[in-house]
């Protein structure tokens, strides 16, 4: 009883009008301040990871309500694909850390002479490099680069909407080129991953999309710059000269995780390989690793490993997804939605037609804005740009009007045409 009471006593003397009112009065604001500034902080958390939150939610909704066993969560965690994917965004981050990608690209734009190169080069760039580092990582690399040089050679003034048609343009070339490889994006390693696929069977699909596209970014790099103008300088300074060290040894590491991609090599030694490498050459990298991303694939896999081991619900969406037609169209108009790596991992679950899965997930990257993760990367680089840049654009040259009618366009003929041919 006396600890109850010495709170009462602390309570009331604090609680006495007079000189200590105030203090309690301080205390109280402090507090709310101190809630209220954690909300915020949660808030932006959650609008900044909100593929993340949804993820978990559906995860912990799909244990809390299906309540699979242990078996069936184990066995819906994929366990080499989170391994793999970790291997590759941290050799990925190490590249980007010594600046390789931004001296590359300015040996190739010292070439240009105007616009129309320039779209060119840097459309081609982030197309076949997104067969490698990824469509985010192409994105987040030449966005910027291509913003710094619109900026630095006027083309505001001669064009208000030839910044936004550019960084459409290099969205548009990450997301078609990024479908050729497995490791181009998280949905294509997933799914070579998951349905086992040979070499063969896997670029037999996704070269129906990946040539058709090389002649759709060259079109539209010419139709962009039917009107182009010179250009005195392309050049953006970069930083210090990369260590030859670490050139070696991400590189080395990067032909590790293809190995291991391309299952030469077992994930397991890869990941050792990665992480001692890793500590003993660039352990600061680790902490730059997307750890949300890795959790966001968490608690999709729960959600749809949840999902599929009820039979009633199984068996419904397996009949849906019966014939390659129902997948692929299934794979357009889900993506639309929930973005292509979700409906990549949540239809693969109730569909047998792999190749057509793997072939709607990636012409589903078209579309809106939210169809791939890539595509919301470069719009909220080019608007932070814009926003630091008041009169770098106008409202005639509005991102998101040209963006939502060419890649509903392509999503239409490129969508036929593939289906076409598949």
């Amino acid at each position: 009883m006396e600890r109850p009471l010495e709170l009462l006593d602390l309570f009331q003397k604090f609680g006495k009008p007079g000189n200590n009112s105030n203090t309690f009065k301080i205390l109280t604001k402090n507090q709310f301040f101190s809630y209220s500034n954690s909300m915020q902080k949660i808030i932006q958390f959650v609008k900044k990871e909100i593929v993340l939150c949804i993820a978990l939610f559906l995860g912990l909704c799909g244990l809390l309500f299906c309540r699979p066993d242990l078996e069936t969560i184990g066995k819906s965690i994929d366990l080499r694909v989170l391994s793999l994917l970790f291997c590759l965004m941290y050799v990925i981050q190490g590249f980007s850390s010594i600046n390789l990608l931004d001296k590359l690209a300015n040996k190739m734009l010292g070439l240009c002479k105007n616009t129309r190169q320039v779209f060119f080069v840097l459309t081609f760039l982030v197309f076949f490099l997104s067969m490698a580092v990824t469509n985010d990582v192409a994105l987040l690399t030449f966005v910027p680069i291509s913003l710094l040089i619109c900026k630095k050679a006027n083309l505001q003034n001669q064009d208000k909407s030839l910044a936004a048609k550019l960084i459409v343009l290099e969205t548009i070339a990450a997301n078609l080129g990024s479908c050729v490889t497995p490791m181009g994006n998280p949905q294509n390693l997933y799914l070579f991953n998951f349905y086992e696929m040979s070499n063969g069977e896997f670029f037999t699909t996704t070269l129906k999309i990946g040539l058709p596209s090389i002649f759709i970014c060259g079109f539209l790099a010419w139709f962009f710059t039917k009107k182009f103008f010179p250009i005195v300088s392309t050049y953006f300074p970069t930083k210090e000269k990369p260590p030859v060290l670490k050139i070696i040894v991400f590189s080395v590491l990067l032909i590790c995780c293809l190995l291991s991609v391309f299952r030469i090599i077992d994930y397991k030694s890869v990941l050792w390989i990665v992480l001692l490498l890793g500590l003993i050459t660039a352990p600061k990298l680790f902490l730059e690793v997307d750890y949300c991303f890795l959790f966001t694939f968490l608690g999709f896999f729960l959600f749809t490993g949840s999902i599929s081991s009820l039979e009633n619900v199984s068996l419904i969406f397996s009949k849906l997804l019966e014939t390659p037609f129902a997948t692929y169209i299934s794979a357009l108009i889900a993506s639309q939605v929930i973005s292509n790596v979700p409906a990549a991992l949540l239809l693969s679950k109730f569909s047998a037609n792999g190749d057509a899965l793997l072939a709607g997930v990636n012409v589903a990257g078209l579309g809106t804005l939210i169809a791939s993760l890539a595509s919301v990367i470069s719009f909220k680089l080019y608007k932070n740009f814009q926003s630091e840049n008041p009169d770098f654009a106008s409202k005639e040259g509005g991102y998101f009007k040209i963006f939502t009618f060419w890649n509903v366009l392509l999503l239409v003929v490129l969508g036929i045409f593939v289906y076409l041919i598949l």
